[in-house]
C-alpha cells in the first residue's frame, strides 16, 4: 500500500503551521510591547514579567530605563516584523492569488519581494540589538542571551534576505520570459 501526499495536502498543512506561527508571533510581539508599556508607565515591577530573560531586563530597568527602553522597543519591531511577515504568508494562502498554472506573476515577485524586505529589516534590527547588547556589557551591565530576547540570529536573516531579493530577480526574469512567450503564440 502506497501514500501519496498531494501538493494540495502539504499546501494546507503550511496554510495550518503558517496561521499558528502568526498566532504566536502576534501574542509574542503584543506581549512584549505591553509588558514593556507596563513598566515604563504603569508598574516598574512589569520588567520581572517578560518570558525569558525577566531577570535580566529586571537589572537593566534598575541599572537604566533609556537601555530598557532601547532593548524592548528592538524586540518589539523584531517580533512585529516577523509577524508581518507571517501575515503575508497566511495573506497568501487565504487570497488564493497564486496561480500554479502561471507560476511566474507580479504578484509572486511583489510577495518574496516584500519578505525580502522584512527579512532585511528583522535583520538590521537584530543585528543593532545584538550590538547594543554587547556594547551593554562592555558597560558592566548584566546582558542576556540574545536568543531569550528573540533577537539572535542576525547574519541569518541579513542571508536570507539576499537569497530572495535573488529569487525575485529570477522570478522578474521569468516573468519577462513568459510574457515573451506569450506574445509570440
Amino acid at each position: 500500500m502506497e501514500i501519496k501526499i498531494t501538493t494540495n495536502q502539504v499546501l494546507k498543512v503550511l496554510q495550518v503551521l503558517s496561521w499558528i506561527i502568526f498566532i504566536g508571533l502576534c501574542i509574542e510581539a503584543g506581549g512584549i510591547a505591553v509588558n514593556t508599556f507596563i513598566t515604563l508607565f504603569i508598574n516598574p515591577q512589569g520588567a520581572g514579567n517578560f518570558w525569558e530573560g525577566a531577570g535580566y531586563l529586571s537589572n537593566l530597568y534598575k541599572f537604566d530605563h533609556g537601555h530598557f527602553m532601547a532593548i524592548t522597543v528592538t524586540m518589539t519591531i523584531v517580533a512585529v516584523l516577523k509577524a508581518i511577515m507571517f501575515y503575508l504568508i497566511v495573506k497568501l494562502f487565504t487570497d488564493k492569488k497564486l496561480d500554479i498554472s502561471q507560476p511566474f506573476s507580479l504578484e509572486l515577485r511583489q510577495f518574496i519581494l516584500r519578505l525580502s524586505y522584512l527579512a532585511l529589516g528583522i535583520g538590521l534590527f537584530s543585528n543593532f540589538g545584538g550590538r547594543y547588547s554587547v556594547w551593554l556589557t562592555k558597560q558592566s551591565v548584566e546582558t542576556a542571551d540574545l536568543q531569550s530576547l528573540h533577537i539572535a540570529g542576525a547574519d541569518v536573516w541579513l542571508f536570507m534576505a539576499v537569497i530572495l531579493f535573488v529569487i525575485v530577480q529570477v522570478v522578474k526574469r521569468g516573468i519577462e520570459i513568459q510574457h515573451e512567450n506569450d506574445l509570440t503564440i
